[in-house]
């Protein structure tokens, strides 16, 4: 089997999404010939989809043996449709959430139409599977494959004192603290201002909670331009940039007098730096809130904290419910429930013990559950049955993603 990969998500470029596309490739490169268009930030991204189907038409000239084309998210998928006008070949597409939910009529009519006719989808979680479902997506041509995690972030040495380090970077002592730690972009639906200003004072004095993640570039800028504008349009906008607009109210909640002093917003950090953070953090938290139009369409950090022993309280929201099993490799909480969120973490906090060793065994599930290699199988059992279709050796393939989730399944 040979399939081209189509992706403007890749490195150099840092992100969930650059990570998984690297990785597939990769990793469906050990068994099979594997081609790839990818954007790599070095022009215009502009001119990069518009000589998309040039480029494409060029490779399949020359490798008659392509038997599937994989497009990496939907923007990818809106640009590439056309290319059905000039194959034949099975064209398979990966939605992670916001690329089938964004709030836009225009959208929802013209994009959404144009992942309907694709030969097939790939979701990142049955919650974006659901969402497929709910706009008509034919559920034969639908399939759940999980995102994997970097497994080898878990064999990183945990560095003792580091501690102090962290002392330094905060600017108070450590002794006797428990820390809580959220580490992503500040867009609304993470949920860190809504953390910080309802459940961050109803804990102990001597919990600390970090926030780590890019700082929003020109945030004033945008700011003064969402003031001319209506607020719908103004949300659209920040979704469909990814802005992270969060961090006004973030940095506002952190001067009440209540928390002042116990919250901090740490913007970016060295890699390196952010997975000592976490691993010394006590409870990793994730408390997504529902943001009209948005979606986590997984959550990979969760799993990232997780591999690196750090326990996890998480919203049973959306694709987050797909990342984390409530008591295997963390805890899902009801979004929004102040009273679930202030007990199940004071409960934990409470048994150092047992906080010690839930983490051990949630790193050993999320390891052995989720690495890259269980996300590559799935890739490759459905990229396999199209190959198959497309050379008529059997009937065009028959799934529905309720029956099988297809990151487990052995090629």
């Amino acid at each position: 089997m040979e399939v081209l990969f189509i992706t403007h998500k890749y490195p150099p470029s840092i992100g969930g999404m650059e990570k998984q596309s690297y990785e597939l490739i990769k990793g469906v490169s050990k068994n099979f010939k594997v081609h790839s268009i990818v954007y790599d930030n070095n022009s215009s991204k502009v001119k990069f989809l518009l000589t998309l189907k040039k480029k494409v038409q060029k490779i399949l000239d020359e490798n008659p043996g392509i038997s599937v084309i994989h497009l990496n998210d939907g923007l990818m998928a809106i640009f590439a449709y056309k290319l059905k006008k000039i194959t034949n070949i099975p064209i398979i597409a990966t939605l992670h959430g916001l690329d089938i939910v964004f709030p836009s009529i225009i959208f929802q009519k013209i994009a959404v139409n144009r992942f309907k006719k694709l030969d097939g989808i790939i979701a990142v979680s049955n919650a974006t599977a659901e969402e497929c479902h709910k706009r008509g997506f034919d559920k034969d041509k639908v399939f759940v494959v999980k995102n994997g995690v970097d497994t080898e972030l878990g064999y990183i040495k945990k560095i003792s004192r580091f501690r102090t380090t962290m002392e330094e970077r905060l600017g108070i002592s450590l002794e006797d603290k428990k820390i809580l730690i959220s580490v992503g972009r500040s867009v609304r639906r993470k949920g860190f201002s809504w953390f910080i200003n309802r459940v961050l004072p109803k804990l102990d004095d001597n919990v600390i909670y970090l926030i780590v993640g890019p700082p929003q570039q020109h945030l004033k800028k945008i700011q003064m331009f969402f003031r001319l504008i209506p607020n719908h349009l103004a949300h659209l906008i920040s979704l469909l940039f990814g802005w992270g607009m969060d961090e006004i109210d973030i940095r506002r909640a952190l001067e009440d007098p209540a928390v002042k002093g116990r919250g901090f917003y740490l913007g970016k950090l060295p890699f390196e730096e952010m997975i000592q953070f976490l691993k010394h953090a006590d409870i990793f938290v994730m408390p997504n809130i529902k943001v009209y139009g948005d979606a986590e369409g997984f959550g990979l950090v969760a799993l990232e904290a997780a591999v690196n022993n750090t326990t996890v309280v998480a919203s049973a929201i959306e694709g987050i419910t797909c990342a984390i099993q409530d008591g295997k490799n963390g805890f899902l909480v009801p979004a929004e429930n102040v009273t679930a969120w202030t007990e199940k973490i004071n409960a934990l906090l409470s048994e150092d013990t047992l906080l010690d060793t839930f983490s051990r065994a949630s790193r050993d599930f999320t390891m052995e559950n989720y690495s890259w290699d269980h996300m590559v199988d799935g890739y490759v059992t459905v990229f396999n049955r199209y190959h198959k279709a497309a050379l008529n050796e059997q009937e065009a393939p028959v799934f529905n993603f309720q029956a099988r989730d297809y990151s487990k399944v052995a090629v």
